[in-house]
């Protein structure tokens, strides 16, 4: 993610990152799992408690990802290598299948829902690895005001998008179709492999391990 200059090309990789890094796709499925067996007041706690603390921590992240990138001493490359490697985790996770589709809803049963909220369902699977590497490094690497307040803006839209799917996804909870959503949970695991290794060669390349040519 170049932040040199303001153009169409950087809002719209910008937009597409934080939609993936912090929207609600990877969260969806998760979270329905996780609450379908809670009543609807309590969903609506755990759902308010992830969004609020997903939130939270991209501000936190935005605001102080550059100070915190000093002050421990890892480059955004760095970070890029490690956020990769998890988020191909998690989207081996999405792919195969590798939990059984009663877990979320067994370890919801067994687990304080507002813990819940906030691990795993706020992170990392609302605010992803690929959303924690957009948020630092654009506070790390913004080169002026100006494109740190277009990052800042497409986060709130981000956000916004978020309430209104999630608040949807509760209200017609019971109506979705589970087969249709992890189609949908599949092929999407696929592309964010792809990110997730796109994201560990650009930390290699910024490191200076490899050299990436550019198309």
């Amino acid at each position: 993610m170049k932040l040199e200059s303001l153009n169409a090309t950087f809002v719209i990789d910008t937009f597409l990152l934080l939609l993936i890094g912090i929207g609600p796709k990877i969260a969806l499925v998760p979270f329905l799992e996780a609450t379908k067996q809670m009543p609807e007041a309590t969903k609506r706690r755990v759902l308010r408690k992830m969004l609020t603390t997903a939130t939270t921590v991209a501000i936190l992240l935005l605001v102080l990802g550059g100070l915190l990138t000093r002050l421990l001493h890892f480059s955004p490359g760095a970070l890029g290598v490690a956020s990769g490697i998890i988020l191909l985790i998690i989207a081996v996770t999405m792919v195969l299948g590798q939990h059984d589709r009663n877990d979320d809803s067994h370890l919801a049963e067994n687990k304080d829902p507002m813990q819940l909220a906030v691990f795993p369902l706020a992170v990392p699977y609302l605010l992803n690895p690929a959303g924690i590497v957009a948020l630092v490094t654009a506070s790390a690497e913004a080169s002026t005001l100006a494109v740190f307040a277009v990052v800042a803006g497409i986060l709130i839209v981000i956000l916004a998008l978020d309430i209104a799917v999630f608040r949807w996804a509760v209200r017609v909870s019971n109506h979705l179709d589970a087969s249709r959503m992890l189609v949908t949970e599949k092929v999407f695991g696929f592309l964010l492999a792809a990110l997730a290794v796109q994201l560990a060669l650009n930390g290699l390349s910024d490191v200076g391990v490899i050299h990436l040519t550019s198309h």
